[in-house]
């Protein structure tokens, strides 16, 4: 099975903001996410303006064939330890079950450990959501954390599974995720 599909990451612009907006407060995105709350424009613009000369994250609209579909970002961006947290969603359903989501977690796990030189990347995922913390496990990240009670998800508490993947151990998994990717007809990014 070949895909036909160009995925881009590309910095967030201006004409995001509004997007952005309604993405994060799309039912299917908003399950997944710490808060569950609709968020306001002037909680919003907060946010958004917030971005310009953070050094501490970074944010990239994940496109497919041009179209917008999705975020991706760094955050606790820390280079004096190495490390830094990360996350994405697909705002869009038409893309799911494409390999877009494996495609984006090899290009931040290269951005990384490749350009950025660290030595840890890791994530926070809720426990219902098992399709994301498989594939990041599917990725060699391994379990480092349970944060039980962890955030209030429709009003009761939820568990968080924190994971994390190592630059030492990546080289184990690289080359079986590229091949998926490969065989899957996306191109690898950084080589």
């Amino acid at each position: 099975m070949t895909a036909s599909h160009t995925v881009v990451l590309r910095d967030v612009t201006e004409d995001d903001r509004r997007r952005l907006r309604d993405w994060r407060n799309s039912p299917e995105v908003a399950a997944f996410m710490y808060s569950d709350h609709q968020i306001g424009q002037a909680e919003h613009d907060r946010w958004f303006d917030g971005l310009a000369g953070d050094a501490r994250r970074c944010y990239w609209v994940i496109e497919v064939d041009g179209e917008p579909v999705g975020l991706a970002n760094l955050a606790d961006i820390d280079p004096h330890n190495r490390r830094c947290a990360w996350a994405y969603y697909l705002a869009s359903p038409s893309v799911r079950g494409l390999g877009v989501g494996s495609y984006i977690e090899f290009w931040v796990i290269e951005h990384v450990f490749r350009t950025l030189g660290f030595g840890k990347l890791w994530c926070e995922v809720l426990v219902s959501n098992e399709a994301v913390w498989k594939l990041h496990e599917r990725y060699g990240f391994q379990r480092e954390a349970l944060f039980r009670h962890h955030v209030i998800k429709d009003g009761a508490p939820a568990d968080v599974v924190g994971l994390g993947l190592l630059a030492t151990d990546w080289p184990a998994r690289r080359d079986e995720m590229a091949q998926r990717l490969l065989a899957k007809g996306y191109a690898l990014p950084f080589t």
